[in-house]
């Protein structure tokens, strides 16, 4: 799905929710808004970072910005479902001082690792245990222990609880609320109407590629969101083509 006329900010402080229903463009958004496909330069759109522009920057070059990512795909782009957590965390954290030289510092690795593992209530058999051998739930709080221990100012997150059980969906929304209220901007892209409107602050739509305007959770309620989910504009009672 192309994608036409988004336009959004996330501020210091809020987290702000776009439902939308799968095949609409959340995908090519993500890919845009990580650095998975940076925009050309012959691109005009902008994508900002605590007021640096970032469009043309690489995924690499948009976490030195402070900015961490958690994507859908757990097994596939979360984690190597073959590695140790303890080299999981090297995925996306090796900045945090855990390369030295071009030498990996293994007790720097391995220290991190089990802050992840302990202060996310992460169940496994250590740091040393394989990703694959963990649940979805506490394979997904381990992802989202990783990214929040690099201290992010913003951060962007795909289907957060998609499969996870009820006590792990709970922990991990209440790490996002916990983050949100330290200062950092956070984006949760999700299909889960109810999860939106637990912890958002504000709520957006995409339908055929196309962005809504993002209003307060407090203005609206699931029935508007599932009419603009569907195309239909809530007011008018029919589709419309620019929703």
């Amino acid at each position: 799905t192309d994608l036409e006329d988004i336009s959004l900010s996330v501020h210091g402080g809020e987290i702000v929710g776009i439902a939308g229903i799968s095949g609409n463009g959340q995908k090519e958004l993500l890919a845009s808004l990580s650095g998975e496909h940076p925009l050309s330069r012959e691109q005009s759109a902008q994508i900002r970072i605590n007021g640096k522009e970032a469009g043309h920057l690489h995924a690499g070059a948009r976490r030195d910005l402070r900015m961490t990512f958690v994507p859908e795909d757990r097994l596939g782009r979360g984690v190597v479902a073959s590695m140790p957590l303890s080299d999981n965390s090297l995925l996306t954290a090796h900045r945090n001082d855990m390369v030295r030289f071009g030498l990996v510092r293994a007790s720097k690795v391995e220290t991190f690792a089990e802050h992840c593992v302990r202060d996310f209530d992460v169940r496994c058999a250590g740091v040393h245990a394989q990703a694959r051998s963990l649940s979805g739930g506490n394979l997904q709080k381990f992802i989202v222990g990783r990214e929040i221990l690099q201290r992010p100012r913003v951060l962007i997150a795909a289907q957060l609880t998609w499969g996870v059980d009820v006590g792990a969906a709970a922990d991990i929304r209440r790490s996002l609320v916990d983050l949100r209220n330290t200062g950092v901007a956070i984006l949760l892209i999700s299909e889960d109407i109810e999860e939106l409107f637990e912890i958002c602050d504000r709520i957006a739509v995409i339908a055929r590629g196309r962005l809504s305007a993002a209003k307060p959770t407090a203005d609206t309620d699931t029935e508007e969101i599932g009419l603009l989910m569907g195309g239909v504009s809530p007011h008018a009672g029919v589709r419309s083509e620019s929703a």
